[in-house]
């Protein structure tokens, strides 16, 4: 107590009860702010808050009490992994490496987890695919997982992925799940403020979403902001990516990219609905869905249909 919360000035910085759930080990408590009556008196000031906290993953309602049990189950799967740090324009990214068993390599793949995740939710797809003989590579975003920092934004996402991309590349295809999959989509775009597109030949994306001004519409029903104050947060985030939320669309990176993709997403995600994925493959020749039932937003990275589907995908392009 008595210190300033750096990410929130005028915040005391506080320890996180255990009741807090989702900011158990943060070090500060996720500060309560009346969004409602804020909006109505001050909506810029709402707008800018609610930015600051959106960028900061460990704030999300979208994580379990039981968060930090999982990580530390999940981390065993990645004591085999080659484990280095890259300092990008982003921050510092974490990374993991695994080579397939033998000689013969089919390829190299980059698995991206989604926001609030971390790369070790991501070996139930991993593992498969490296002994499929294919070179894996994952990445904990900034912000992430063993990655530094405590704020980040979709956008520097996707420009740590291409840093990463530049040493640990060239990757023929891209596993990605959730927010994860519209930033591996950015970063094949290439638009600004990316310095460049990412060469991927195959996307499969896991339960992606497809328009981001729903998922910014959400936190901001969540969050009680009035119509000023969510434009005012939205407007926050346009300025760092330099163009407007109606852009981040994946419906709009796929056509762009032209690249065979397969999307997968179960009917009951609540999370991140099923007409996403819907969406973006309507009218897109290059892309095909398959539709689950029963597995939700998370189950879906660890049940077989899906593990089958993701390698049998990838596998046809190492073929071809």
């Amino acid at each position: 107590m008595g210190r300033e919360c750096p990410l929130f000035p005028g915040w005391p910085r506080v320890r996180a009860s255990t009741r807090s759930g989702n900011y158990i080990g943060l070090g500060f408590a996720a500060p309560k702010i009346d969004y409602r009556n804020l909006g109505r008196t001050a909506p810029a000031l709402a707008g800018d808050l609610a930015f600051r906290e959106f960028c900061v993953p460990r704030f999300s309602d979208y994580r379990t009490s039981d968060h930090s049990v999982l990580v530390d189950r999940a981390r065993y799967h990645l004591r085999h992994a080659k484990f280095r740090r890259f300092s990008t324009m982003v921050g510092e990214v974490a990374t993991y490496e695994f080579r397939p068993d033998g000689e013969t390599l089919r390829g190299n793949i980059l698995v991206v987890h989604g926001w609030t995740s971390e790369a070790s939710f991501m070996m139930g797809l991993a593992e498969p695919l490296r002994r499929s003989g294919f070179r894996v590579v994952l990445l904990d975003f900034p912000a992430h997982g063993r990655s530094r920092g405590e704020h980040t934004r979709l956008v520097d996402c996707a420009r740590g992925m291409v840093e990463i991309c530049d040493h640990l590349g060239p990757f023929e295809s891209v596993v990605a799940h959730s927010m994860g999959a519209l930033s591996a989509l950015m970063a094949g775009v290439g638009e600004r403020p990316l310095s460049r597109p990412v060469a991927f030949e195959r996307y499969c994306l896991i339960a992606p979403a497809n328009r981001f001004s729903e998922v910014t519409g959400r936190f901001s029903q969540r969050l009680g902001l009035s119509k000023e104050g969510r434009r005012q947060f939205e407007r926050q985030l346009e300025r760092v990516a330099r163009q407007s939320i109606g852009d981040f669309r994946g419906e709009r990176f796929l056509r762009i990219v032209e690249r065979p993709t397969l999307l997968i997403h179960a009917r009951d995600d609540h999370e991140v609905p099923f007409h996403n994925s819907q969406e973006m493959a309507d009218g897109m020749a290059h892309a095909k869905l398959v539709p689950l039932d029963g597995l939700g937003h998370r189950k879906i990275l660890y049940a077989p249909p899906v593990v089958r589907s993701v390698v049998s995908f990838v596998l046809e392009g190492a073929i071809a």
